[in-house]
């Protein structure tokens, strides 16, 4: 599993010129999902997300969580985050989970990630043309794999 995370003044998701979701202060999630991932991924990641310190304390300092912050988020599912690039100029999206097995692991990880900030999340549609707007605070911007705890 894994997850472009962007810390964002605001965001939001329409799907054919209406918008379907949006926040403010928090992150914007960009979640890839392959046919390896489980439970455990989504526990990890989640957790990851919600406790990763990237906002700023009183002094200005990245010392604080989502939690701690009580931001929101906005979860995206977006495929070609896992992309293969290697071979060619047209990515190959292979190693992305069909839907009939990314769907129930992105709604997984959707709930487990409520449950985590302890507040109710903005999801754009699994599978559908989005447009994504947003504003990026920082810019601060960080790829988490589930597979590469680094």
């Amino acid at each position: 599993m894994k997850a472009v995370i962007q810390r964002v003044s605001k965001a939001s998701v329409s799907i054919d010129n209406n918008k379907v979701a949006s926040i403010a202060n928090g992150l914007l999630i960009l979640l890839g999902i392959v046919n390896e991932d489980n439970q455990d991924d989504i526990n990890w990641l989640s957790n990851k997300i919600a406790n990763l310190r990237i906002f700023n304390d009183e002094k200005g300092i990245m010392n604080k969580s989502l939690v701690e912050t009580k931001g929101e988020a906005l979860v995206v599912s977006q495929f070609t985050l896992h992309a293969l690039t290697k071979k060619g100029n047209r990515p190959s999206y292979i190693k992305a989970a069909k839907p009939d097995i990314a769907i129930p692991l992105y709604q997984a990880f959707l709930k487990q990630l409520e449950t985590d900030i302890e507040k109710p999340i903005q999801t754009g549609q699994f599978g559908a043309d989005m447009k994504v707007d947003l504003i990026n605070n920082g810019p601060v911007t960080i790829i988490i794999d589930s597979k590469i705890k680094e």
